[in-house]
């Protein structure tokens, strides 16, 4: 596993139009973790690259009429089964934080990766992706000088008002040095 301008190599690539510029294309300084399932509690589906690619049809459940025109993005998912996607490369901001703060600086999206994990709060995440996680924080942390170890978060720590995840479900010290 390796990075080429940005994407990641063994990651099937889903180009999301939901990104732009960052700020600064060279502070990538945090790493932030989320979990995704569309519908809720539900695994294996191509509802989430339909989200971050624009095409989720309302009519298919009743949540995704609330949500289909939500323009959302994250760098990578990791699914139940250790498949990556990634939509957005790393040195572009993807949308994935919203509002939030991290150490007293705002808009974690300008200096962030997000990682979503196919999964809820509630139910454990699996080994493959316990797995592919910590192979991509390694490749993460040797390409991006600006992140470490410390810089690792969820999304519930960078906006608790708004978010939980990933949730009572993740299990923090299965992050590997």
């Amino acid at each position: 596993m390796n990075i080429k301008q940005h994407w990641l190599s063994t990651a099937q690539h889903i180009p999301s139009p939901n990104f732009d510029d960052r700020k600064d294309s060279n502070d990538i300084s945090l790493v932030v973790i989320h979990c995704i399932s569309l519908p809720a509690g539900e695994f294996g589906n191509n509802y989430i690259n339909e989200l971050f690619c624009n095409c989720l049809n309302p009519n298919e459940h009743p949540y995704f009429k609330e949500i289909y025109q939500l323009k959302v993005s994250a760098h990578l998912l990791i699914k139940r089964t250790g498949d990556i996607i990634q939509y957005v490369p790393f040195d572009k901001r993807a949308w994935h934080a919203g509002v939030s703060s991290y150490e007293g600086r705002e808009r974690c999206n300008d200096f962030s990766i997000g990682i979503e994990l196919e999964g809820t709060e509630f139910i454990p995440y699996t080994d493959a992706q316990y797995a592919q996680l910590n192979a991509v924080l390694a490749v993460l942390l040797d390409t991006y000088p600006k992140l470490s170890r410390q810089r690792i978060t969820g999304h519930s720590d960078i906006a608790p008002e708004r978010k939980t995840d990933p949730g009572a479900s993740f299990d923090w010290s299965r992050l590997t040095d």
